[in-house]
């Protein structure tokens, strides 16, 4: 049904008069529900219409990738024109595009002012592998918890992300991959080797992502609705420094896999590296992880173990995580330290990490050594940072420095 048979002639020409394109909402992020609502409110939908259009809606945005109204076809030119003129689903500005020497991709967005703040800026990480593809999404610009050992945590946190702009990571990087079904790669995409799309998420990004809980649980929600872009929840992981009382809430809210940022057996040593240990001490995070709903071996929590030389690398470290973690279905990450300009802290030798690996492998844990990516593009665990803090010439070849010295070999 044509827009024209919905409205009065005068309530028309009101839905078809265009917002100015900063004030327009977004369409992105919105629940089903919320969805309707908006297109009900702004007048250019009938209350009666609003569940079919919202299906409409929801296959374009989410199964087709489409970022312009005029490209949903099923949908009649003037309400195409009405819903163009009062909402955006645009995306966000690739400022840059970075791609490693082992096919990673890092992408800086850059998003619009919201409300009185200013335009921010983000990274997101795609990392290829064989059979599957992950993409590393941020939660903040910025981060609070000030890691000493990562460099996301040098920069302070501006502001909590929406959920249109967590989704819209998902998104863009569909976009650039191609990985949309039944479109023409767009024009300048990059697109993968066969098989190679955004298989899996991970909020390993920027900033903590359980201080920014109902934004990135309802994204997880739309990422994961089988009618949209049907992630597996399976193939969603969340990565949290240790905020207990939200650990509870994502396993029975959302449902995704969890992984725990832990790198320390002891509160003091974890106090030093990951400060909010002060506020949620090993204890409460161990209870938390072991009544994490749906827990299994099938369902096991991924705990993230960054190797410091001379910090927490020893073999009485590797005993330690052992019976930190006994009874929980546990799958151990060990994590390479990424070097970043600044940093106090060196990357573990290689026959060290062996040492640590082979004692946790003989203890009953999988502890895969996590291979480094992109880390000449700065885009590897711990290196994120907003181009908006853009690294100095000198500050990039210290970096170069420390690679050549033997960082880089791990």
């Amino acid at each position: 049904m044509s827009l024209s048979l919905d409205l009065t002639a005068a309530g028309a020409r009101d839905a078809l008069r265009p917002a100015p394109a900063s004030e327009k909402p977004t369409l992105i992020g919105l629940t089903r529900a919320e969805l309707g609502e908006a297109l009900v409110a702004a007048g250019i939908v009938p209350e009666k219409q609003a569940r079919m259009r919202v299906q409409q809606l929801w296959h374009w945005l989410y199964v087709r990738g489409v970022s312009d109204f005029a490209h949903m076809f099923n949908i009649s030119k003037d309400l195409r024109a009405a819903l163009a003129g009062h909402f955006s689903i645009a995306r966000p500005e690739i400022v840059e595009e970075q791609i490693s020497n082992d096919g990673t991709r890092k992408w800086l967005f850059r998003f619009p002012p919201r409300g009185a703040g200013r335009p921010v800026e983000i990274e997101t990480v795609y990392i290829p592998e064989e059979g599957r593809g992950t993409l590393c999404i941020s939660s903040q610009v910025g981060c609070t918890l000030t890691c000493s050992f990562c460099h996301t945590g040098t920069q302070k946190l501006v502001r909590n992300l929406t959920a249109e702009e967590i989704l819209a990571q998902l998104l863009s990087a569909r976009d650039r991959l191609g990985d949309f079904p039944d479109r023409d790669t767009p024009a300048g995409a990059i697109v993968p080797s066969e098989g190679r799309k955004v298989s899996n998420i991970v909020m390993m990004g920027m900033g903590e992502p359980l201080y920014n809980f109902e934004a990135v649980k309802k994204a997880l929600l739309i990422a994961s609705d089988g009618d949209g872009l049907a992630l597996s929840k399976r193939r969603i992981t969340l990565s949290t420094s240790g905020v207990v009382p939200e650990i509870y809430r994502t396993g029975e809210e959302i449902g995704v896999m969890l992984a725990i940022s832990l790198h320390a057996t002891n509160d003091d040593l974890r106090d030093l590296l990951v400060p909010i240990n002060k506020k949620f001490p090993l204890k409460e995070l161990m209870k938390a992880c072991r009544d994490y709903p749906g827990l299994s071996n099938a369902r096991r929590i991924t705990f993230e173990y960054v190797m410091l030389k001379d910090v927490n690398d020893s073999l009485d470290d590797a005993k330690a995580l052992v019976q930190l973690l006994k009874g929980i279905p546990a799958k151990i990450n060990l994590i390479p330290f990424n070097p970043w300009p600044g940093s106090n802290y060196q990357c573990s030798d290689w026959e060290q990490i062996e040492k640590f690996a082979d004692y946790i492998n003989a203890a009953g844990y999988a502890s895969p050594i996590r291979t480094p990516r992109g880390r000449d593009i700065l885009a590897a665990c711990g290196q994120l940072k907003s181009e908006s803090e853009r690294l100095r010439k000198s500050e990039r070849l210290a970096l170069e420095a420390m690679m050549i010295a033997g960082h880089g070999e791990a």
